[in-house]
């Protein structure tokens, strides 16, 4: 038995899209299940997110703590944003989002996980990378805005991270999974052994 996700699309009878957004959308859809009857199904539309998971030689990783009103916490957070443009690059993104949030660039990227974050209700994709070989990013720094205004950077030793995952004190989607993903991926076959940056994504397909 192979344990993998396969698509897979269950006849629509009828859909509509009862809010429009500024980056996102709800569509509500009739949904035929196997046994024939048909029922409604609400969920946000989503462009689809990347997030940088960006490692230094000291082996901390770069995080931001961020407002996020929806769940009124303050969050500690990988850099991560939308992918503005439909069929952008994901590497593209990821690497604007590390010199917008963290005036940073990279030299190794790699894709350590792809995830939905949460299927039951909304169709977003993340893409996470793995960026390691960190400098400062050439030119003026990036002006933030609204909550980005507020956000605290620091670097922390993954360890420490792993132990606030596991102790319920730390819970954005994106750190969570992506500290536990490098921590597997490291008692497995190793970092060099991730997938290339540009690795084809279904969810998002895109052009190198």
């Amino acid at each position: 038995m192979t344990i993998k996700d396969t698509p897979e699309e269950w006849e629509i009878r009828a859909t509509g899209t009862p809010f429009v957004g500024k980056k996102t959308s709800v569509r509500t859809d009739e949904v035929v299940m196997p046994d024939g009857t048909v029922v409604t199904r609400d969920y946000q539309v989503h462009p689809g997110s990347v997030a940088v998971l960006a490692l230094d030689d000291a082996d901390r990783v770069l995080v931001l703590r961020q407002y996020r009103h929806p769940v009124r916490h303050k969050l500690w957070e990988i850099p991560a944003g939308l992918l503005d443009v439909p069929g952008e690059n994901p590497l593209h993104a990821a690497q604007r989002e590390l010199y917008e949030e963290a005036h940073l660039k990279a030299e190794d990227w790699r894709v350590l996980t792809d995830v939905y974050t949460t299927p039951g209700g909304c169709d977003e994709a993340v893409r996470i990378f793995l960026a390691r070989d960190l400098s400062e990013a050439e030119g003026e720094r990036f002006e933030v805005e609204h909550e980005e205004a507020d956000m605290q950077i620091e670097r922390v030793p993954v360890q420490d991270l792993v132990r606030g995952v596991l102790a319920g004190e730390l819970h954005n989607n994106c750190l969570v999974v992506g500290v536990l993903s490098l921590v597997a991926a490291r008692s497995g076959d190793g970092l060099d052994a991730l997938r290339p940056a540009e690795a084809p994504w279904p969810a998002r397909p895109f052009e190198a």
